[in-house]
């Protein structure tokens, strides 16, 4: 008799769903998750950080390096770096919180307030880096974040050169004497009812970046904050579904 476990089980039964629906269940969330690689590197500044690595079928494949919300590297993060991969791209879900994990609102803002903005630059560089010179990668590179790892997303590409970067209402909030330093366009996904990363920080960043000289593509959705989780209250289906075919079409187009 052949045992066979109710993770497997759970993670068969995802295979065939969208990734909208693999979201908004936990059980099915952490069944994908599980079946990621952990993997651990020293960084450029000798520190010990970890990630969720997601590899496609075949190879080598232009990679995506994604960044979580306030909550942290949950379920959530690693199922979308799984559909990934799923989509033919090398993608490592990267932690930028030692571990940690939020359930809670205060908890997540804690634990955000928590992280040292030059130990996660060098966190997102060397992650950039090492997946760059991957054997399983091409050299084409691109970051993806949300909330708190959309503007993650942004300072990683400034970091180090990437050829494509997502935001997802993240804060933007950069000069233009930075933005110069990005090598790939940017695209941006942006709420109209968002009390935090709101039209005039996202206004300043378009301003900043026309100075700059760099490509930039916004997307305004009638939503609020986090519009793209499903596991919040704040979900909208249609607009994660949209900011989602774009964030695809933008990666096909300008990683492969």
């Amino acid at each position: 008799m052949t045992y066979i476990s109710r993770r497997n089980v759970l993670k068969s039964a995802a295979a065939g769903l969208p990734l909208t629906a693999v979201l908004a269940d936990p059980l099915l969330a952490q069944a994908v998750a599980a079946g990621l690689q952990d993997v651990t590197i020293d960084t450029q500044g000798g520190k010990p950080v970890k990630a969720s690595l997601a590899l496609p079928d075949a190879g080598p494949a232009p990679a995506v390096v994604l960044v979580h919300e306030w909550w942290g590297l949950n379920d959530q993060i690693k199922s979308v770096a799984a559909e990934l991969a799923k989509l033919g791209y090398a993608a490592l879900a990267v932690d930028l919180m030692d571990g940690d994990v939020a359930t809670t609102r205060d908890g997540a803002r804690a634990q955000m307030q928590a992280v040292k903005p030059a130990e996660a630059t060098d966190t997102m560089k060397s992650w950039i880096d090492w997946m760059r010179a991957h054997e399983a990668t091409t050299d084409k590179v691109g970051t993806v974040g949300w909330c708190f790892g959309g503007g993650w997303s942004l300072n990683g590409s400034i970091a180090t050169p990437v050829d494509a970067t997502v935001v997802y209402y993240g804060r933007v909030n950069r000069t233009a004497e930075d933005l110069k330093a990005l090598r790939g366009p940017v695209q941006g996904h942006f709420a109209t009812q968002d009390k935090f990363i709101d039209r005039k920080m996202v206004n300043g960043f378009e301003s900043a970046m026309a100075e700059a000289g760099k490509p930039l593509t916004v997307h305004w959705y009638e939503a609020d904050h986090a519009f793209a989780n499903p596991t919040g209250a704040r979900y909208d289906e249609g607009d994660a579904k949209l900011s989602w075919e774009r964030t695809t079409a933008f990666f096909k187009q300008h990683l492969g």
